[in-house]
């Protein structure tokens, strides 16, 4: 029974791909997604999908703060998305993030580890705000005029000057990998 649900689960929610995609555009539907603490689902659902030196785009245009919580908020705006190993020195070194470990959790999952570009094109946090939690920015407007959610549909897509991008219309309902590695 256990076996059943796996292949279940895996053939109706794991993407498989054949080889590691250059540039991932990832829309967030701003009733669902106020915050990166539930919008980097697009950051650790598509990361075993890119390829190094690739980008992650993520539309938000509801994303108004980070955490779902004050506490939360204030942890990641304070220590970023720093990496594996920073954030386990400060989980070492900084009481505030050792009290709060899925803090720290979720700021290591809301990494690329430096293996891949992550932008995030935000409805109500600022450039400074984006880049002070070691992302990088877009501006909304611009990036919907160029990446349409209306327009592109899920998965390839080859935009009007040739750029080809992989569009995930909604990161909660899948897991993006590479066939390889399955």
């Amino acid at each position: 029974m256990f076996e059943a649900a796996v292949r279940l689960s895996q053939a109706r929610n794991l993407c498989l791909l054949d080889a590691p995609l250059k540039k991932v555009v990832v829309y967030l539907d701003p009733e669902e997604f106020k915050s990166t603490w539930l919008g980097n689902k697009a950051i650790y659902r598509t990361r075993m999908a890119i390829a190094d030196g690739g980008e992650l785009l993520i539309i938000a245009p509801g994303l108004k703060h980070f955490g779902e919580d004050d506490l939360i908020d204030a942890l990641i705006r304070k220590y970023g998305y720093a990496g594996t190993d920073k954030v386990l020195e400060w989980v070492e070194t900084e009481d505030d993030l050792r009290n709060c470990l899925s803090a720290a959790a979720h700021l290591i999952h809301g990494s690329s580890e430096g293996r891949f570009k992550i932008t995030y094109a935000p409805g109500h946090v600022s450039a400074a705000e984006i880049e002070q939690v070691h992302f990088n920015y877009a501006p909304l407007d611009d990036m919907l005029r160029r990446y349409d959610p209306q327009q592109l549909r899920d998965g390839f897509n080859t935009m009007p000057d040739g750029e080809q991008i992989f569009y995930v219309s909604n990161p909660a309902l899948g897991l993006w990998a590479l066939r390889d590695n399955f």
